[in-house]
């Protein structure tokens, strides 16, 4: 093989004259230092001092191969081998592969990828079931970014895995390196997953594949929104490791966001069963909760699994374990997040979630000490020459920040700060691979943006940390993980939980933002983080994007003269007492239809919502199940085909009540003490609107009955929101981004003071 610099001498050079010996020496110096033509001389000097001498004919064609004499070199290799018997052909042909090899490798090393491509192109014609250079060519093909199904089906290298016996040299480090390199370069392309399960029975090295292939199925399934594409990926995976936890709990989230939940929970059951340590039982138990909550419809299931995962969850916080695995600790902020969808218990709710995060924060803390202390010492340091009038640089860190109910309804303050007093940086988490116009927006509108280049929370904790941000936003909250880690480590001065969802708990966040409605007036009572409330509203738009409808009444069969209630019933916040009450007001509403936008299980949920509305003598012909539609835009233009929407409870909309009162139409909603039930309440009351706000389940119903019956009073609703447009607080983007610009302002003031 090439060593040293030199090419491999075939023959013996001791039975070759002294001047031969000295030929090929010259000559391979011409050839590594690029002189093709000298090369070329010398070698065909060579050949004609000894004819016999068949390495010189392999020099001399590559030479001329790499000169870009394909012709030549080829007539040149096949002239050497046509005095040969089939067993000397056999060996020449085995040199010449050989040759072709080292320069290969040779030209590679060198980033001479086109040079290299060729070699092993020729390679291929002379040694077609070498697979090792099959594979090779298949890396060069991604490094010179050719069309990977072209290349795959010229290869024809599928099939040769796929066959039963291939060569027995078949190198394993570098399928798994095609296989990485593939995936980065094609992860959708379906010949990529037929190329994998071509791999599988070749790898003896399970655990290897399954790294390779952990991240690729979650990019797929949330980068690319491709979940059933990757649960095929988990599927090939589990052939090789059939118990793989990792990829067990990969495949039962992809079910259920691929809408598939009786698979989901009959893997999530599976997972919780190969557990006996208390934080991955916790974690098993939250996807089992994941996939009955979103199929919508196993009412006893899931209050047995909520009683369950509560006592795990309260066995945790007594043991207080010290040494968890970092991904076990990101795993457990997700432990309390499905209870407010389950139960309106805000202050137990929250000290559970409390109470969560201190247990993660204890462990990120012991297992990161160096870098918390580090940043603890850069802060109290920097605020030690900071100012009250300088130039605030505000963070926000998010995965939402694109075509997402968050990326909407923050666009408004990313366009109205104050970029005189404020400089705005994004850290966009889990950055989309497909074309996202609202996330080019905000990639253009901050004034520092960080997409994709930052792939780790520890990388994104240390640019936040380097580039000294003041005042740091969370949007995810507890809906991605990640994002706890990144507030966990305190890289910023100040630390603040804003419109993705309730607090997370983490100790390391000090405020969460809120006005005088969103939470009731005892709620620091429990809640870590201290309670910052607006004068008016926490959150405030200009309006949406509206499009074409795609509904119309007739088209469902109903009546121009019908009351028309409407419901969007995801499957985590369908909930059967809900769903009872609105069947009583359908029931006692004359002429009216139930329109229902379900997302879960569609056929189950659909089932029983259906055995409710039997069970309150509402009859099947009066419900609409609605199908999906392509865009939120159309979502909302198919709206207006509503007369008063009824809000879930207790998780109440949020941009579907922004949604609903947008397009001017009445809403009930029944308030509760926690924040996702009191969303609704505070936006009505930011719209200028009271009538449909319920405070017991009774007026709920009473609401939904006298918005139906009275006309006039719904035309009365619809006006006053059409009015409100330019009036009331919630429609007031830019007034809104004052307000938290001066919250900003006093946190800032309060930590240069000594406050927290």
């Amino acid at each position: 093989m090439f060593i040293g610099g030199n090419y491999p001498m075939i023959s013996d050079p001791h039975n070759l004259p002294t001047s031969s010996v000295a030929l090929q020496h010259e000559a391979n110096e011409c050839l590594l230092s690029g002189d093709y033509a000298q090369a070329i001389s010398i070698y065909e000097e060579a050949i004609q001092a000894q004819p016999e001498c068949k390495p010189n004919y392999w020099y001399l064609g590559l030479s001329l191969l790499l000169q870009g004499q394909e012709t030549e070199a080829q007539t040149t290799w096949l002239f050497a081998m046509a005095d040969g018997d089939s067993e000397e052909i056999e060996r020449w042909t085995s040199e010449l592969a050989e040759v072709l090899q080292a320069e290969g490798d040779r030209q590679e090393n060198l980033s001479n990828y086109s040079v290299a491509w060729a070699i092993r192109q020729h390679l291929r014609e002379i040694a077609p079931t070498n697979i090792n250079n099959l594979l090779h060519l298949l890396l060069l093909s991604i490094k010179l970014e050719m069309n990977i199904r072209e290349i795959l089906t010229s290869l024809e290298l599928i099939e040769m895995l796929q066959a039963e016996e291939i060569n027995a040299e078949l190198d394993s480090d570098l399928l798994l390196t095609v296989l990485r390199k593939t995936f980065s370069y094609a992860p959708i392309e379906p010949l990529s997953l037929e190329l994998t399960a071509a791999c599988v029975s070749h790898v003896d090295e399970p655990p290897r594949l399954v790294s390779i292939l952990l991240p690729l199925v979650y990019e797929i399934a949330y980068s690319f929104k491709a979940p059933e594409l990757a649960t095929k990926f988990c599927k090939l995976g589990l052939r090789v490791d059939p118990q793989n936890l990792e990829l067990l709990r990969a495949l039962a989230s992809f079910y259920i966001y691929a809408g598939e939940h009786a698979k989901a929970i009959e893997t999530a059951k599976l997972c919780y069963s190969l557990v006996e340590e208390l934080p991955e039982k916790i974690y098993n138990s939250y996807l089992l909760l994941k996939g009955i909550m979103s199929a919508g419809s196993y009412e006893e299931e899931v209050s047995l699994s909520f009683k369950q995962h509560e006592l795990l969850i309260k066995s945790l916080i007594e043991q207080q374990p010290i040494g968890l695995h970092n991904s076990t600790v990101l795993r457990l902020y997700s432990a309390g997040y499905f209870f407010p969808y389950f139960r309106d218990k805000a202050e137990t709710n929250l000290r559970l979630r409390n109470q969560i995060a201190r247990v993660c924060q204890a462990n990120i803390e012991a297992e990161k000490r160096e870098k918390v202390e580090r940043y603890r010492h850069k802060l109290l340091s920097i605020k030690s020459t900071a100012s009250l009038t300088k130039r605030l640089k505000i963070g926000y860190v998010s995965h939402c920040l694109r075509r997402h109910s968050v990326g909407w309804l923050t666009r408004w303050i990313f366009q109205y700060h104050n970029r005189e007093k404020f400089e705005i940086h994004a850290y966009l988490i889990n950055s989309l691979r497909q074309t996202d116009h609202l996330q080019e927006w905000y990639l253009k509108k901050a004034d520092v943006a960080y997409q994709g280049g930052l792939k780790s929370q520890n990388e994104i904790a240390e640019q936040i940390n380097q580039d000294e941000i003041d005042i740091l936003i969370d949007l995810d909250s507890i809906t991605l993980t990640n994002s706890c880690e990144i507030m966990a480590l305190k890289a910023a001065a100040i630390q603040v939980s804003w419109l993705g969802w309730d607090a997370s708990g983490i100790p390391t966040i000090d405020y969460f933002i809120a006005d005088p409605y969103v939470l009731p007036e005892s709620a620091q009572d429990y809640y870590q983080e201290t309670i910052w409330r607006l004068p008016q509203t926490y959150i405030a738009i200009n309006g949406f994007e509206v499009d074409v409808p795609t509904l119309r009444r007739e088209d469902l069969e109903i009546p121009g003269d019908a009351v028309v209630y409407f419901s969007t019933q995801r499957g985590f916040k369908h909930h059967p007492q809900t769903t009872r009450w609105q069947m009583k007001i359908i029931k006692e509403v004359p002429n009216s239809f139930f329109l229902i936008k379900s997302f879960g299980d569609k056929e189950s949920l659909n089932d029983a919502i259906i055995e409710i509305a039997e069970q309150e003598g509402v009859s099947m012909d009066r419900l609409r199940f609605l199908p999906e539609v392509p865009s939120s835009e159309i979502h909302r233009a198919n709206l207006g085909i509503a007369d008063i929407v009824l809000d879930t409870y207790p998780y109440n909309g949020a941009t579907t009540t922004l949604e609903t009162l947008w397009m001017c139409i009445p809403m009930v909603t029944r308030v509760g003490q926690q924040f996702a039930a009191r969303n609704s309440y505070t936006m009505m009351m930011n719209a200028g609107i009271t009538e449909g706000i319920a405070w017991s389940d009774e007026e709920y119903v009473e609401w939904g009955i006298r918005l139906g019956k009275d006309e006039k009073l719904r035309q009365e609703i619809s006006w006053k929101l059409r009015k409100s447009r330019q009036t009331a607080p919630l429609w007031n983007a830019k007034q809104f981004t004052r307000e938290m610009e001066k919250a900003y302002e006093q946190m800032w003031q309060r930590y240069i003071e000594g406050g927290s």
